[in-house]
């Protein structure tokens, strides 16, 4: 019996101390309400940064053309319609605003 009391509380201290690093690494509510996405989503150049930021009830997707030329653009969601087609110039950035759920920011698109 004290070998499966000893065996027992081995695995309860291990699996105790993977909790606590998991714990550790996982992202706060807060962090997860102000996401910020930099990766390149959609059909858009590299040039482009694309990020959002989620509120409560909406959220927005940006895009900011970096190419050195004015480029055709639009937001993309993915559950439902995208953002309006605008002419960006060098410099200037996108935005639109959508409800939160069920919509997904996948990027930005050339159009």
């Amino acid at each position: 019996m004290t070998a499966f009391i000893r065996k027992s509380l081995t695995a309860l201290t291990i699996a105790g101390a993977a909790s606590v690093s998991l714990l550790a690494t996982a992202p706060t509510q807060a962090n997860a309400d102000t996401q910020t996405v930099t990766q390149a989503l959609g059909n858009a150049p590299s040039c482009v940064r694309v990020w959002e930021k989620k509120g409560k009830v909406t959220k927005t997707g940006y895009a900011r053309n970096n190419c050195g030329r004015a480029l055709n653009l639009k937001i993309i969601w993915a559950d439902g319609g995208d953002g309006p087609c605008t002419r960006v110039a060098h410099g200037q950035y996108i935005s639109h605003k959508v409800a939160r759920w069920p919509r997904r920011f996948d990027g930005a698109g050339r159009c």
